[in-house]
This record gives C-alpha cells, sequence and structure tokens, in this order.
C-alpha cells in the first residue's frame, strides 16, 4: 500500500512509456523538485497571518498605555486576518494542486488570481475553521477545568463532543478547499460533499491527519525546546504538511467528483485524456492526471488554435481550469 496518494503511470511532459512510479516516490520526487516554491508557499501562509502576529503585538506593547487605540487597531487586523485567512489557504492550495498536477504556472499570478475569485467561497469556509480552531483551544482549557472542579458526566460529553465536530470539520477542509479552487459547485454543494468525503475516505483523511499532526507537533515541541528555530515556521513546516494533504487528498475529489460528472455527460475527464491512473493510491483511492487546458482547447478545435492565445494565457494566469462537479448522493 502506498504512502501518498494517486498516481498516474505518466504526467504531461513525461514519455507515455516511462516507467511507472510509486505514489510515494513521485511525492518525494516532486517535493524535491518543488522544495523551493513549496517554502515560497510556507511563506505565503506566513504572510498571511501577519495582521494576527501584528495585533498580538500591538496589544502586548500598546495596551497599557494607549488601551483603547491598541484595541480598535488589533480589532481590525484580527478581522482583516479573518476575512482573508480562507482565500489564503485556497490560493496556496491551488498553487499545491498545480504542483501535484505538474503543471507549470506563475506563482505569484496564481495567487493573487484565485485570492480574488475563490473569496466569495473561500471567506465563509475560513470563518468556519477559525471558529472551529478558537472552540478547540478554548474547550482545551475550560473543559479540563471544570471535569477538574466537579467531576461532572456531561463535561466529558461536552468536551469529546467538541474534539468529534473538529476533527470532522478539519478532514472537510481538506477537500473544501481542493473543490473551491477545482470545480464550479455551489456553496451548499461544496460542503455536502466534503463531509462526504471525510468520510469516504475516512481511513486515508485520518492518516493524512495524523501524519500532519506528528509533523506539526514535532516542529512545535522542537520550537518549545528550542526557542531560536521559531524563524523556520516562516519557510518548511506548514507548506509541506499542506502540499502533503493536496497530494492525499485532490484524487479521492478526481474519483467521486470530477469523473463521474463526465461520466455522465458520457464524456471523459480531460485529467485521464493524457495518462491512464494505474498507480496505487493512498489507502486504495485513485484518481487522474490532467491534460493542460491550452491544449485540450486545440486538440479539441484545431481550427482555434491560432486564435487563442488569449484565452490560453488566461487560462496560464488564473492556474485554475474549474470544471463541473458531481454533487455526492
Amino acid at each position: 500500500m502506498a504512502l501518498f496518494g494517486s498516481s498516474g503511470k505518466h504526467q504531461a511532459g513525461i514519455a507515455k512509456d516511462a516507467p511507472e512510479k510509486k505514489p510515494f516516490f513521485r511525492y518525494w520526487e516532486i517535493a524535491f523538485r518543488k522544495f523551493w516554491k513549496i517554502i515560497d508557499v510556507n511563506m505565503l501562509l506566513a504572510v498571511g497571518c501577519l495582521p494576527l502576529i501584528g495585533a498580538f503585538a500591538v496589544m502586548y506593547y500598546f495596551s497599557e498605555n494607549y488601551a483603547k487605540i491598541a484595541f480598535a487597531i488589533a480589532a481590525v487586523l484580527v478581522i482583516l486576518f479573518a476575512v482573508c485567512f480562507g482565500s489564503v489557504i485556497a490560493a496556496c492550495t491551488q498553487i499545491l494542486r498545480n504542483f501535484t498536477r505538474e503543471k507549470p504556472m506563475f506563482l505569484m499570478n496564481t495567487f493573487w488570481n484565485t485570492f480574488r475569485s475563490s473569496f466569495k467561497q473561500a471567506c465563509p469556509v475560513g470563518m468556519i475553521d477559525l471558529v472551529m480552531m478558537v472552540s478547540v483551544a478554548s474547550s482545551l482549557y475550560v473543559y479540563p477545568k471544570l471535569i477538574q472542579g466537579n467531576g461532572s458526566a456531561i463535561y466529558y460529553i461536552l468536551f469529546v463532543a467538541t474534539l468529534s465536530i473538529a476533527l470532522a470539520v478539519t478532514m472537510m477542509s481538506f477537500y473544501a478547499y481542493l473543490m473551491i479552487v477545482s470545480t464550479d459547485l455551489k456553496f451548499g454543494d461544496m460542503l455536502k460533499n466534503s463531509l462526504a468525503l471525510s468520510f469516504i475516505a475516512l481511513k486515508k483523511n485520518f492518516l493524512t491527519l495524523l501524519l500532519a499532526v506528528l509533523i506539526m507537533g514535532g516542529c512545535a515541541l522542537l520550537t518549545y525546546l528550542f526557542p531560536y528555530i521559531f524563524v523556520l515556521w516562516f519557510f518548511i513546516p506548514t507548506g509541506f504538511v499542506a502540499f502533503m494533504i493536496v497530494f492525499n487528498c485532490y484524487p479521492v475529489i478526481q474519483k467521486f467528483v470530477i469523473n463521474p460528472y463526465y461520466a455522465q455527460k458520457g464524456e471523459v475527464n480531460p485529467e485521464i485524456l493524457r495518462m491512464q491512473s494505474n498507480g496505487e493510491n493512498l489507502f486504495e483511492d485513485r484518481g487522474g492526471s490532467e491534460l493542460p487546458p491550452e491544449e485540450i482547447s486545440a486538440d479539441q478545435n484545431p481550427k482555434q488554435g491560432k486564435n487563442s492565445g488569449s484565452h490560453k494565457n488566461h487560462s496560464e494566469n488564473h492556474g485554475n481550469h474549474r470544471k463541473k462537479g458531481k454533487v455526492i448522493s
């Protein structure tokens, strides 16, 4: 059983008869090849957190002498962070999705175009994630004290329920941002699919989450023991964990959301026109790889090949060849 997600026999730009690569090795090959680009993604994620860091800094340094002004500035920075959080995650997800598909792009163009185009759906998803994180942090602090205080069984139940909901929301997030940048599903349908996929691929999701927690937890422990390495958080762990999540979860969306949509229309998903999916999947899910949008357009309508330059540039700049998706019933 492979450790990482779906792989095909050949990718765009790789000979059709090239030796098949196992998903585990393909993951590390891409990760090493895109090492500095993934660090760039990590830095984009870190920049997205700067308003929140700024809010804490303002309250820490100025709340004593300028309480009202400090609180107002901090509130504005927190709101800015909360509003932009989901779109930053979606934009970075689109970049990492392109890495997984081995599709060339201009990183910053892709980031900004996806940030704008995904804002309407990504913003509320980001809000949900932030509420979940605050709830979990509060639960970890409050419920143990309440349990220690009177030992009532109801607090155990509430604590477990909170953690269970947080677990479900986290696994839904694995798919929500990917579907935002991969499909044209309505917001409600996207959430419905995210919930369904969090259970359909439960084993994959759980192991992916476990790996993510172990990596991030290990980095947090090292930071606690050696505080001077805190600066590494701006460069390394988050981007590589996010890439692992995208690499593992996008094939599930291909299999259950994108491919069935084309099957209903009697068509073949353009992503599998380029390569045959013969590779093992993480925990048995499979997907395909994508033919670049400009090649699909040229192949399907050769007469437009010479006149499709603007369309090609539009697709390349957005880095986001969206497809319809099937609502999982």
